[in-house]
């Protein structure tokens, strides 16, 4: 503060040089520091720059406090924000592990299935062999059956012929053995 006077002192003497240089002029600095009211300004702008200075100070202060909740609040949430991304990295990487899983599962599935598919094929398959088989000798069965009851009634027609127009005895032996014979028979 004393130098805040020195300095209103050296400004006032300045202001009366410069006056006393122009005195005639319609323009000129009262220097009489009662009348000037210097001292009233010197005590306001003390008390300005003493208490202003504690507001100013508590102002910046509350200011500088609230700038550091701020940053230590933005920090704190960049913290949870990248413990949360590290979290949720965590779970795709789990989630794209079971999806690969299920995937591996699914092919062997598939594969299994395939397999399950072609050797029912293959039965299938066989069976219908077996089937085509069975009817193709029965098939074959009833055709020699068939056979065999045409040629026994040929051969009994042939035989009811001859008969008839009287063959001898050698004759009706051999004709009786071959229709024998020819029946499966021992003759």
């Amino acid at each position: 503060m004393g130098t805040f006077l020195l300095l209103m002192a050296q400004a006032s003497a300045e202001v009366g040089e410069l006056a006393t240089g122009k005195g005639e002029g319609g323009f000129g600095l009262n220097t009489d520091i009662l009348q000037t009211n210097l001292i009233n300004l010197a005590i306001i702008i003390s008390v300005l720059v003493i208490f202003g200075r504690k507001v100013l100070g508590s102002t910046l202060k509350e200011r500088r406090e609230r700038i550091e909740t701020a940053i230590k609040s933005a920090e704190q949430r960049l913290k949870e924000a990248q413990r949360g991304l590290a979290e949720q990295q965590q779970k795709l990487a789990q989630a794209q592990a079971e999806a690969e899983k299920i995937k591996q599962v699914a092919a062997e599935n598939a594969n299994k299935a395939k397999d399950a598919i072609l050797a029912q094929a293959a039965t299938d398959i066989e069976r219908m062999k077996e089937t085509a088989v069975a009817d193709l000798n029965s098939e074959q069965e009833k055709a020699i059956a068939q056979l065999r009851q045409r040629v026994i009634a040929l051969a009994l027609q042939k035989v009811e012929s001859e008969l008839q127009t009287g063959i001898a005895d050698d004759a009706q032996h051999r004709l009786v053995d071959r229709s024998i014979a020819l029946l499966g028979g021992k003759g």
